[in-house]
């Protein structure tokens, strides 16, 4: 490791690994230092019995040849390198509602999407239509989500609700139900800005697929290609302080006595914790409590199994389940008896072995209020501690509840199970770092809107923020943050006119 660098990034998430590629592209010597034994942020892997399993990228929108994530992938040379595996064209989703017996599918393809729901919903054909319009129009008003210059978005757009969107295009119920349902890839809720949903659907609709053995293999190609532009990347490094001379911001700290200097700095960790590093240098008091005051969204409950060989029918779909159809934007206010009001299930895949799957992925919503009596525990591979029997029993008994619930939409999954293992808000916190362990960074809330908002610049000069909560979360969301974050340092103009230069090449 050099002693000083152009750019330092603090934390090797997708927003990290993005941004150190397109400054290391433009000729800036860049250093990340990632605290975990992995590259990745929310792209991290890991093996259980065996398998392997995501912890935060279960599918893919948006990498057809020609489409806006895969465009970008292919400028930062990894789109040819990755393994994939398209999922079912007629229904990448399946919608469910335990009320009702039905199966609401979402198919790929707008024509295609828009004809499925008609013929599952014969007299709502104009609303369909209109929604699949609305959808792609406010995704195109977002410049960059195109790889266009423009403007900033009417901020109008900022402010309308999906929930008063749905309420102006139809009054069946159902048909909104199954329109929003697939919210837990955002956990939206009734205040929730549509183009907070337009944006996470929009790529999943145009086409989706799973990795091949994990989105693991996004991080490991970018610090692959980050080190053939010549930057660098560190595992171990946890930063822990920042270094100042005359109030200029100048270098970091890690936790092993390190000290890196850099001219730029970029924060891949969440703002909060940033700010909080910073312990009150360099930042006004206002600034920092403007950001202390934003909201996180909730946190999540994993349930990861193992299946004994040849056992499970392999589902190239995920499957969304709601108690009722009305619990689509509430299912974040549970009760202890009532929980899980609902759920996602996504099966991983590997290559040629199609027929069953070896394991399961579900996820639900979890308070971090559930498990806020361990909150002073830490626990990571690099920094183990044991949260003790009371948080172990904590887990099995949510695991338990979840199986049972799971086993009623999917009968034999128990008596197929090789082995359980669970995550809970405090797993994300401390691997991810995110704020009381959100699974999505910061609530959008569409009657404050510029509440949340931050901007890559802060307040000081030198000190950018990338990452999931900024603008929007997920890999093309997260990978636009790193456009912005970057276009702030080189220029936005400079910045997509290389990007276009180089997919003109290809």
């Amino acid at each position: 490791m050099k002693k000083k660098y152009d750019v330092v990034i603090i934390g090797s998430g997708l927003g990290g690994l993005v941004s150190a590629n397109i400054l290391a592209r433009e000729g800036y010597k860049v250093c990340v230092l990632e605290k975990n034994n992995q590259f990745g942020g929310n792209l991290q892997t890991f093996v259980r019995d065996k398998q392997i399993f995501d912890t935060g990228v279960h599918y893919v929108g948006g990498l057809a040849e020609g489409e806006n994530l895969n465009l970008y992938f292919t400028y930062l040379g990894i789109m040819d390198d990755l393994k994939l595996h398209k999922m079912d064209e007629e229904k990448f989703d399946i919608i469910t509602f335990g009320d009702d017996e039905k199966q609401y599918y979402h198919a790929q393809g707008y024509d295609n999407f828009a004809k499925s729901l008609i013929k599952q919903f014969p007299d709502e054909s104009k609303a369909i239509n209109a929604y699949c319009q609305k959808i792609q129009d406010v995704s195109n008003s977002f410049p960059l989500y195109n790889l266009k210059i423009g403007e900033l978005y009417d901020q109008e757009i900022l402010a309308e609700k999906i929930v008063d969107y749905l309420d102006s295009i139809t009054e069946n119920e159902k048909l909104k139900a199954v329109l929003a349902g697939s919210n837990t890839l955002y956990a939206g809720e009734k205040n929730t800005p549509l183009y907070v949903h337009a944006l996470s659907i929009n790529s999943y609709i145009q086409s989706s697929w799973r990795f091949i053995n994990g989105g693991g293999q996004i991080a490991k190609l970018l610090v692959k290609k980050l080190k053939e532009f010549g930057g660098e990347a560190y595992r171990y490094k946890e930063v822990v302080a920042f270094g100042f001379e005359n109030e200029k911001l100048v270098s970091v700290s890690t936790k092993d006595g390190t000290e890196v200097f850099a001219d730029i700095f970029i924060s891949n960790i969440e703002p909060k914790l940033t700010i909080k590093m910073l312990d009150g240098k360099g930042l006004r008091k206002s600034y920092r409590n403007r950001v202390e005051r934003i909201d996180s969204i909730i946190g999540g409950f994993n349930v990861y199994l193992t299946f004994k060989p040849n056992t499970v029918k392999y589902l190239n779909y995920n499957y969304y389940y709601y108690k009722n159809s009305k619990q689509v934007w509430t299912a974040q206010d549970y009760s202890q008896e009532s929980w899980p009001e609902s759920f996602l299930i996504s099966m991983s895949v590997k290559k040629n072995q199609l027929e069953y799957t070896d394991s399961l992925t579900a996820i639900t919503y979890m308070k971090f209020n559930d498990v806020k009596q361990w909150e002073n525990t830490f626990n990571t591979l690099v920094e183990e501690e044991n949260r003790g029997e009371a948080y172990k029993n904590f887990k099995e008994k949510k695991a338990a509840i979840f199986i049972d619930e799971i086993e009623k939409v999917m009968p034999g999954i128990k008596e197929n199970i090789l082995s359980i293992h669970t995550s809970t808000p405090l797993t994300n916190r401390d691997y991810i770092g995110s704020n009381e362990g959100s699974m999505y960074g910061y609530v959008k809330d569409a009657d404050n809107p510029m509440k949340s908002f931050l901007s890559p610049n802060t307040k000081l000069k030198n000190l950018f923020f990338t990452g999931q909560s900024l603008n929007m979360h997920g890999i093309l969301g997260v990978t636009i943050s790193a456009v912005l974050t970057c276009s702030q340092i080189v220029g936005k103009e400079n910045l997509l006119a290389s990007i276009k230069k180089s997919l003109a090449d290809e």
